[in-house]
């Protein structure tokens, strides 16, 4: 679930500051060129407030009597809403459950901002260039979670609407969830739990044969595939069990791997030296099955494949072919290609496989950021601040000829 630039350097990178590490948080921000307001861990429970100087604006200039803002994924009783934060700025909130993009036209044509969910709860729930075409008045389309691979990103740049995702969303959880994969299957618990329900002990020499080789996580190598918001977030959790840690994040600057004191490699070489493959980077078009079978292969048999991104990063017919081969000692995986996965898939038969169903995101306190950051970043193009978590910055100059120039 993170968000990383492997395929070039237009797409922002998105920093976190450890609010445990003041010494990293001056390496970031250094980094980032920028210093920002709020610690992370309080951006939620920021609420925002009239700024009198600088009221909404229509395409002429005005001041805007109405500012109609949609959202496509209500569920009453399920999906909270926020509307108290928008309203008191003289927003009108409206709220659908669309699954077509013929819902989200209907809905979202004269939205001047949509909240919307960043993943495919359907396969229409998607905006297209055509739903993009059609959004005759958006400013921001605000995302919940990180990603936004159901986003027309060069669609929405070109029309000069803003695409804000939650880049703060779920770090502790996505990192903690890796980091308890990665123990899972270093401790070989995917084979453990059936072996006693049906009568295996420790105790048992045969069972012991059966077991090994197992080995102390100290000295051995993670190697993290994009080095964003969460890849970070693991490093200090890993380094206390003794890793080396390495990357793959060739548009990531420099002075970021110094700070976090993890190695910059190339992709061949991080997947021969690792014990642990962890994928961190954001699904593109480039990173589509960026894992294949030659991946697999270049990976030592001794070793385990990680992923709490996107499970179409994986090719998963070669995933199959590396854990039943045995070119891999096995995988932890929350995520999949096609969610939720059919009973019958292979993947779910294979004794050297954890599957945890898409959960890492989850906790009481990783909800509430989900469901609250994009209605701030409404909020924040409602007061003429541009929104944290812009991601298609390209988008500013036809936005500012449209409806003014923002404050940064």
């Amino acid at each position: 679930m993170d968000v990383q630039d492997l395929h070039g350097p237009s797409t922002p990178i998105l920093f976190v500051l450890p609010s445990r590490s003041p010494e990293l948080n001056e390496g970031v921000e250094e980094a980032q060129g920028i210093r920002l307001k709020m610690p992370m861990c309080q951006c939620y429970n920021h609420e925002v407030k009239r700024d009198p100087g600088c009221p909404v604006k229509n395409e002429k200039g005005g001041k805007s009597l109405s500012f109609k803002v949609v959202v496509t994924f209500y569920v009453p009783g399920i999906v909270p809403t926020y509307d108290e934060l928008l309203t008191k700025l003289g927003a009108e909130v409206e709220k659908a459950f669309c699954t077509t993009e013929e819902e989200l036209i209907s809905a979202c044509s004269e939205a001047d901002a949509v909240i919307a969910l960043g993943i495919k709860i359907t396969p229409g729930y998607i905006f297209s260039l055509r739903v993009i075409e059609n959004l005759n008045k958006c400013r921001l389309i605000a995302l919940t979670g990180i990603g936004y691979d159901n986003v027309d990103m060069a669609a929405a740049t070109q029309k000069g609407i803003c695409i804000a995702n939650n880049p703060y969303y779920c770090l502790e959880e996505v990192s903690d969830h890796t980091m308890a994969l990665i123990l899972a299957c270093a401790r070989k618990f995917y084979q453990l739990f059936p072996d006693i329900k049906s009568g295996k002990w420790s105790t048992q020499a045969d069972y012991l044969a059966a077991l090994k080789p197992l080995h102390r996580l100290s000295g051995q190598t993670l190697g993290l595939i994009g080095f964003g918001n969460i890849a970070r977030a693991l490093v200090p959790k890993a380094r206390a069990f003794g890793f080396r840690i390495i990357a793959y994040a060739p548009h990531v600057p420099s002075v970021l791997f110094d700070t976090f004191k993890v190695e910059s490699v190339e992709l061949n070489q991080l997947l021969r030296e690792s014990d642990f493959v962890s994928m961190h980077t954001n699904l593109t078009a480039e990173t589509k099955h960026m894992m294949g079978l030659e991946g697999f292969k270049q990976m030592k048999p001794t070793a385990y494949f990680i992923n709490t991104a996107r499970g179409e990063l994986v090719d998963e017919k070669a995933l199959r072919t590396a854990l039943s081969e045995r070119l891999i000692a096995g995988a932890g995986l929350d995520v999949l290609e096609s969610e939720p996965p059919d009973c019958s898939n292979p993947l779910l038969a294979l004794g050297n496989v954890i599957v945890t169903g898409h959960f890492a995101y989850y906790s009481e306190e990783s909800r509430d950021e989900l469901f609250r950051w994009p209605w701030q970043e409404v909020g924040r193009i409602l007061q003429g601040e541009w929104p944290q978590g812009l991601v298609n910055p390209q988008a500013k100059d036809r936005f500012s000829a449209k409806w003014g120039a923002h404050r940064k």
